[in-house]
């Protein structure tokens, strides 16, 4: 109970716990801050105090709405949230929504976080999107009007090989380029976030944001990743094709991808013994690194060391991860690799549930064979062997 107490008290979040009536029973000195009030002058005041006053009326029939049929979710899905200070000044909001019950009564426990940094970089890497398209459009118009040129003066082109090779290259690179740099939104936002941090060198406070821009960046890349790989799971599109592949290179490539969201603090320690070569699907043993090592780092706190150890013999393929994190616990641990499961102690943190389910899957594949150990608030340890085979 002192943890708890100790977490409500310091967590760096603002939490709000009201009853179904709307009025705020306890709120913790981050909240009090944050909507600029005193230390329990919130308590006893109506939610809607808190919004603004245009969205007042609609609120309250969100919340009763919602107590209709509680359950935990973040509010604002696809649109701006906005909260309203005691000093009516507006600032925007992300809000995650729980709850319990006690007593036959239920209460919401609301998380919220104040946005206007993001909101600040979010316009920034929209003016940067929007210059990085403009140059973009320039230089298709410039090689469209050369096109042009090229095809009405045949004769000329004829007489100039060198120089049609040459504008022909310009062009494949030109398409190589595009369909790299705006194969998806992630990337543009990432290469956006770059310049960003590129133009703003020294300055700590946008560093910052621009670490958890591109930290969330790469959590949506691997919940993207996760989703992909289930359905073709799911429709039978994976085929297991074991090539000649260098685990311990493999590992480092994926300690690389995965530096964007190491906490503060955090650091993976990678150990490989044995042979270098192996045989083995490379992209489902990559996904299993990628999913086994991020889970690892959500679920450890920060100042923690990860443990990587691979290993490689004539007959088998050794992997195992080993965290500080907050562990499994027992009663739950037979649920692990079930699609979407999620432990009661991870709800708060960012995940689908996929990621067991998707190792679990490869390995069957793989013919392989994964287990753990875990302890409560000690740290988790995965190990899977894999065959090695051709």
């Amino acid at each position: 109970m002192e943890s708890l107490n100790a977490l409500f008290e310091y967590a760096t979040e603002g939490i709000i716990i009201s009853d179904k009536s709307g009025k705020i029973i306890k709120a913790n000195p981050s909240a009090s801050r944050l909507f600029g009030y005193e230390n329990d002058e919130l308590i006893n005041k109506r939610i809607e105090e808190l919004v603004p006053t245009r969205y007042q009326h609609s609120h309250h029939k969100s919340r009763e709405n919602y107590n209709q049929s509680p359950h935990a979710r973040s509010m604002g899905k696809n649109m701006d949230l906005f909260a309203k200070r005691k000093d009516n000044s507006e600032f925007p909001v992300e809000i995650s929504l729980s709850y319990y019950k006690k007593d036959e009564d239920t209460f919401v426990i609301a998380f919220v976080i104040d946005i206007t940094e993001r909101k600040k970089h979010e316009e920034s890497v929209k003016k940067l999107n929007l210059d990085l398209e403009k140059k973009v459009d320039q230089r298709t118009k410039v090689l469209h009007e050369a096109l042009i040129e090229l095809e009405n003066s045949k004769d000329q082109l004829s007489k100039a090989l060198e120089k049609e090779k040459e504008i022909n290259d310009m062009k494949s690179r030109f398409v190589t380029m595009a369909s790299h740099e705006f194969r998806t939104p992630l990337s543009t936002i990432l290469s956006s976030i770059s310049l960003v941090n590129k133009y703003s060198e020294g300055d700590e406070k946008i560093g910052k944001h621009v670490q958890r821009i591109k930290s969330a960046v790469t959590n949506m890349t691997l919940i993207l990743n996760d989703f992909l790989s289930a359905e073709k799971l799911e429709e039978g599109k994976v085929f297991l094709h074991n090539d000649e592949s260098d685990l311990q290179h493999l590992s480092e490539e994926v300690l690389s991808e995965i530096t964007g969201i190491l906490k503060p603090g955090q650091k993976v320690n990678h150990v490989h013994n044995g042979l270098l070569v192996a045989f083995f699907d490379t992209q489902m043993v990559r996904n299993i690194l990628l999913n086994l090592l991020s889970n690892a780092i959500k679920f450890s706190p920060e100042n923690k060391s990860i443990l990587l150890k691979t290993s490689v013999t004539p007959s088998e393929i050794g992997i195992v991860v080993t965290d500080q994190g907050i562990g499994i616990p027992v009663e739950e641990q037979q649920h692990m690799f079930e699609r979407f499961f999620r432990a009661k102690n991870v709800t708060n943190i960012q995940g689908t549930g996929l990621g067991l389910n998707i190792v679990s899957k490869y390995l069957e594949s793989m013919q392989g064979k994964i287990s753990f150990e875990s302890e409560l608030n000690v740290g988790t340890t995965f190990t899977i062997s894999i065959p090695n085979k051709p």
